[in-house]
């Protein structure tokens, strides 16, 4: 639609408006985007239900009303207002991300996607400061306009798509909707998926940029050769949206026998042109591996996809050099270490001409840690899991490997059009990485005081074989805070994001003491995890919680008082939302 005819619309549906509240016979409900008579220079207003936002002028709008079957994607700056329909034109790869904002009703499929991150505007506002991003993502609950808008940024639009929803306010045409009672929940534990994903499976699988409707699902599993699929669950550079991956979207497929292959799209290679790279420096690039496990992990959890599961990291094809290369294969270290210390199992998609290529030739380095299972694309047609030239056979071989060997074709079954990439999988759950434990040190403190450079005794030996567990080496646990402890302490720190400051404090400790799976647990519960619990609520709340294994009444009143203290719903059950706060160091 021209910026003319959005003008002409704007004027209409704004006197229409005025004639309606005049005859009062209430507001009227702006149900498409129009541009305002005076945005900002440099921008252009967009209403929908009566939120209004002001984006820059070269942002595409697209009513999902008028092109019901749109892509939702973030590759090019787009603002998407309606509800996203069961069918889309979606290409099989869209990798990249620059920003975007999807505006829709808010009903009981939209808030389906809301969770504990999502942030809800108070009475008469329509806006939400504090709303926290996550996973590249800020969502938020405009009740009083009645919809859910999610934005979504990559690191370097974060401030751009905040200043745009710092912009939005309410017009005459809001109508309250309240969002659904179990969706404001902050700590509602999730729908889980039936087992480790993508699990034990030999046979065919496809993947889509976006995970598909249920009806498609359901089609598709009737009269399709395909029995898994791949999902873009989590990474800063995800290039479509996601409105149908939910929880219980994760539950119905596992339930109804999918299999899924939970992927990952983060920082790419260093020696390419895309716009979010992993750092030359080894060392650095390590740290970023991390993080972004730290937040695929979360995700997981989120959507129910189980410890046991394996996690891919899709680092797409590279020119590769020696330098590229060690980034490469340091940021996977990260990755896997990460991963393994929370028991889900590592995994690495690219093309077997580079990547794969790339960590085949160094299978043996002990100076990298190795991934657990290949995902490879190499587009010969041919529905095996032979890697050719590119792996020896002799590597990633007990049910390891899955096999991109069609990209970008269209498939239809049922009435249901998907454009798909084509694999094959052989694949098996291995053996699941334990969560580290540290044997010769005690970890049980009444108190977990500051320790820094230059501390000795039993809890410098506690926070090294912790900092040991998580993936960053200070050494042999010995007592003694030197410099490898400070180096370690940092690195954990950043990967975290707490402040780098090499000492173990609160925060770090909380972080540290905490790390592991994230069951939900509540009164009555037991055992390690409850364990790990009781010393990381120790080390938040600056007192002691008896750390017997046993979810008592004790620990019910610290979890109530820390989830009050840090905004979280103080129910006392300790779910996605709470491990979530406490593995932060918060």
């Amino acid at each position: 639609m021209s910026s003319r005819n959005l003008w002409h619309l704007w004027r209409v549906r704004a006197g229409t408006a005025l004639l309606a509240v005049l005859a009062g016979i209430g507001a009227f409900a702006d149900p498409g985007p129009a541009v305002a008579d005076s945005p900002p220079e440099g921008r252009r207003t967009v209403t929908f239900h009566g939120y209004r936002i002001a984006v820059p002028a070269d942002w595409q709008v697209v009513d999902l009303a008028e092109n019901p079957r749109a892509c939702l994607r973030f590759d090019r700056p787009t603002v998407y207002v309606g509800e996203p329909a069961d069918r889309n034109d979606c290409p099989a790869r869209v990798v990249g991300r620059t920003a975007g904002i999807v505006v829709e009703p808010l009903t009981a499929r939209s808030a389906g996607r809301a969770s504990a991150a999502t942030a809800r505007t108070a009475r008469g506002r329509a806006t939400a400061p504090a709303a926290a991003s996550s996973n590249d993502t800020i969502q938020i609950a405009v009740e009083d306009a009645g919809v859910l808008v999610t934005a979504a940024h990559a690191p370097g639009t974060e401030a751009l798509v905040r200043d745009v929803l710092a912009s939005a306010e309410l017009t005459a045409g809001a109508e309250r909707t309240e969002l659904p009672r179990a969706a404001q929940r902050s700590d509602a534990a999730p729908l889980a998926a039936a087992g480790p994903q993508p699990g034990s499976y030999l046979g065919k699988g496809f993947d889509a940029c976006t995970a598909p409707s249920q009806a498609a699902m359901d089609a598709w599993q009737t009269s399709s050769p395909y029995s898994a699929v791949g999902v873009y669950i989590s990474g800063s550079f995800r290039g479509c949206a996601q409105p149908n991956l939910t929880a219980s979207w994760v539950t119905a497929q596992t339930a109804n026998g999918w299999r899924l292959i939970p992927i990952d799209v983060g920082r790419q290679a260093p020696c390419t042109s895309y716009s979010l790279k992993m750092s030359a420096d080894p060392a650095t690039a390590r740290s970023q591996g991390v993080t972004a496990a730290a937040g695929a992990i979360t995700a997981a959890s989120n959507l129910g996809i189980p410890a046991g599961s394996a996690i891919y990291s899709d680092i797409e094809a590279y020119t590769s050099t020696a330098s590229c290369k060690a980034a490469v294969l340091s940021y996977l270290s990260g990755w896997t270490e990460r991963l393994h210390s929370s028991g889900y199992l590592s995994g690495f998609y690219s093309s077997a001409a580079s990547g794969i290529r790339d960590a085949a030739g160094e299978y043996d380095n002990s100076a990298y840690t190795r991934v657990d299972h290949l995902f490879y694309a190499w587009w010969n047609g041919a529905a095996d899991t032979d890697t050719g030239t590119y792996v020896p056979a002799s590597q990633w071989s007990d049910h390891q490997r899955i096999h991109q060997y069609v990209g970008e074709v269209t498939e239809s079954y049922g009435g249901y059009s998907i454009n798909i990439d084509r694999d094959y999988l052989d694949v098996g759950t291995g053996t699941t990485p334990p969560t580290p434990t540290c044997t010769g040190a005690n970890l049980d403190f009444t108190a977990y005081t500051t320790v820094q450079s230059g501390s000795t005794g039993g809890l410098v030996k506690a926070a090294q074989c912790l900092l040991k567990a998580a993936g960053h080496d200070p050494g042999t646990p010995d007592g003694v805070f030197g410099p490898d402890t400070t180096t370690a302490a940092r690195n954990f720190q950043t990967g975290t994001g707490l402040t780098a400051d090499g000492a173990v404090g609160p925060r770090t400790w909380t972080a540290l003491l905490s790390r592991g799976s994230t069951p939900t647990i509540q009164s009555g519960s037991t055992g390690e995890a409850v364990t790990r619990l009781q010393r990381a609520l120790t080390a938040a709340l600056g007192r002691t919680v008896a750390i017997d294994g046993v979810f008592g009444s004790g620990t019910a009143q610290a979890v109530r008082d820390y989830q009050s203290s840090r905004g979280l719903g103080a129910d006392g059950i300790v779910g996605p939302a709470t491990w979530d706060a406490l593995q932060s160091g918060k």
